[in-house]
């Protein structure tokens, strides 16, 4: 039942909606939560930073209840660039993670790119690709927009 009713939170919100319970489920180790940001496709996919593609909702279960075992993953989103359409929309950002280390926590960067589609229950993710990001603060190379005086 928590499934459905979490489900039913989303079928009213949008894609944002979808990626504030995707990370606030990652941040509190909530598997269900997470699990019910996904599609109901056969073909949803996620990548983990290093990882391998990971195909449908069994593996990627898998995989997150893997890291969940180790406790929660503190990620915050940051940066975020938004491309929408009618019935999809893709985020690039960036994922500020604290690491612990022996030395204590650390941070640590990784580049995202969450896909979301419009589905007949709601928003949901269709695919997360994670990849490293660099040890330095500078994360993103852009062109500087044009300002006209």
């Amino acid at each position: 039942m928590r499934k459905s009713k979490l489900q039913a939170a989303h079928l009213d919100g949008d894609a944002d909606d979808v990626e504030a319970a995707f990370y606030d489920a990652l941040q509190n180790a909530d598997l269900e939560k997470l699990m019910a940001c996904w599609a109901d496709e056969d073909d949803i996919v996620c990548i983990h930073p290093g990882g391998p593609r990971v195909v449908g909702a069994t593996a990627i279960r898998a995989t997150f209840e893997a890291m969940f075992a180790n406790g929660s993953i503190r990620a915050v989103p940051e940066k975020v660039r938004k491309i929408v359409s009618v019935a999809s929309s893709v985020h690039n950002l960036l994922e500020r993670v604290e690491v612990l280390t022996p030395q204590g926590p650390q941070q640590a960067w990784v580049i995202a790119t969450n896909v979301y589609h419009r589905t007949a229950q709601g928003w949901r993710l269709v695919a997360h690709h994670a990849s490293p990001g660099t040890v330095s603060e500078i994360q993103e190379v852009s062109d500087a927009p044009s300002v006209l005086h």
